[in-house]
């Protein structure tokens, strides 16, 4: 590690040896002194802001200002008005001239978080000052000029959004003359228990309580956890235990309790150990999050399914030890064979019967389509949440923009 890159860490508080995370910081430092547009990706949760905010610190433009946007937290109808400004009498509201952030922010550097939220119009707009450094306020026809640095970031996979249509490919290419990818917290697992720790302490310190520590079982499970949500689900973690437990001595039982329980497709990709492509630090990711979720809950679906169905084909009904069949079970069996049916037990099944089997013969009652698949994984988490969408949203790990626009495109009615 370079001195730079340490100081780096020290002066921002970034924590982690990792040489992915490092390489990163090396790449953030050497394109500083430029004026380079920089695209900074990476999954929701792993730190991007802090990119942007050394890119301006060791920038020329360091004593000038640092504005911060986050596209997908301003409405349809006003972001192109909050970026570039507009005119009195613009829109109905609109009761004197007011400078956007660009105007806002000439001669220093300008933060786009999420800015594959930014609508079609407002694309052009941007487009057109990373060109030209030319904007026009709403309402106005008066060209005006701003000398701005801009730093964009995203989690989603903006080569897919413009295949689909939803990202002009321009404009990509003028966001991303530097891209730095930020790792995952699942590809740096030397500094989960280092970070775990830091938050831990932080708590601690905050409420004047005695710090808690973890065990081996539990540090090790900590480094083997998918953390779908990244250093934001790994701090939640760490407040909460703090906060619930008496014991300051983390066992890995006790964390267990606070660590939601991994699909077969996170258990498979975690224990991988591969670096995980570009293309999986986007939406999309999100999308094949839900598609893995829907396949191995309909193959344990159809693997139940047929194991009961063949025992009652066989005349007996298989049910975990000590647990006596349902009565919608009995109803299947024929009349003659309700009688004295032998029960078999679960443990003997289990010795029998492997996933080998073939269960061809049992398809879904139609093809799912990758719609779909993504239409019953939103409609189960809104269900869950009592419709509530933001709360939806946090569950399936996307933003309240994007589930918005999921719902419409899958054609999802209230629930």
């Amino acid at each position: 590690m370079t001195d730079n890159i340490l100081s780096v860490k020290q002066r921002f508080g970034i924590i982690g040896s990792s040489p992915l995370l490092d390489r990163a910081l090396d790449v953030a430092l050497r394109v500083a002194p430029t004026d380079l547009t920089v695209l900074v990706t990476g999954e929701s949760g792993v730190g991007k802001e802090f990119f942007p905010q050394v890119i301006h610190a060791y920038s020329s433009r360091k004593h000038n200002k640092y504005i911060a946007v986050n596209c997908a937290a301003i409405p349809e109808g006003t972001i192109d008005s909050e970026l570039f400004g507009h005119e009195k009498g613009a829109f109905t509201g609109a009761l004197e001239a007011r400078k956007g952030y660009f105007e806002e922010a000439d001669g220093g550097t300008i933060f786009l978080d999420e800015v594959a939220e930014l609508p079609h119009s407002t694309q052009a707009r941007l487009l057109r000052v990373l060109q030209t450094g030319e904007f026009i306020r709403v309402g106005s026809s008066k060209v005006q000029k701003t000398n701005v640095r801009v730093v964009a970031a995203t989690n989603v996979n903006l080569q897919e959004a413009i295949i689909q249509g939803r990202f002009r490919e321009d404009l990509y290419y003028r966001l991303a003359t530097v891209p730095i990818l930020v790792p995952a917290l699942r590809e740096r697992p030397e500094d989960i228990p280092l970070l775990f720790r830091r938050f831990a302490a932080d708590v601690a310190e905050q409420y004047r309580m005695p710090s808690i520590t973890l065990d081996d079982g539990a540090r090790q499970m900590l480094k083997s956890y998918y953390w779908r949500g990244n250093i934001r689900q790994l701090k939640n973690v760490a407040e909460q235990i703090s906060a619930i437990e008496q014991s300051r001595v983390i066992t890995a039982e006790v964390l267990a309790k606070y660590l939601p329980a991994q699909n077969s497709g996170e258990a498979v990709i975690r224990s991988g150990g591969g670096r995980m492509s570009d293309g999986d630090h986007d939406s999309s990711s999100t999308e094949r999050e839900l598609l893995y979720k829907v396949l191995f809950d309909m193959r344990a679906d159809i693997n139940e399914l047929k194991r009961m169905l063949s025992e009652v084909l066989r005349g007996g009904v298989v049910m975990p030890h000590g647990q006596t069949p349902p009565s919608d079970i009995k109803a299947l069996l024929p009349s003659s064979s309700s009688q004295n049916m032998p029960y078999v037990p679960y443990e003997q099944e289990a010795a029998e019967y492997t996933e080998s089997e073939d269960v061809s013969d049992l398809q879904p009652p139609h093809e799912m389509t990758k719609a779909d698949m993504q239409r019953e994984q939103i409609v189960r988490a809104l269900r869950r949440n009592n419709g509530r969408r933001k709360e939806a949203a946090a569950e399936l790990f996307m933003s309240e923009r994007t589930l918005y626009r999921k719902i419409k495109e899958l054609g999802i009615e209230d629930l």
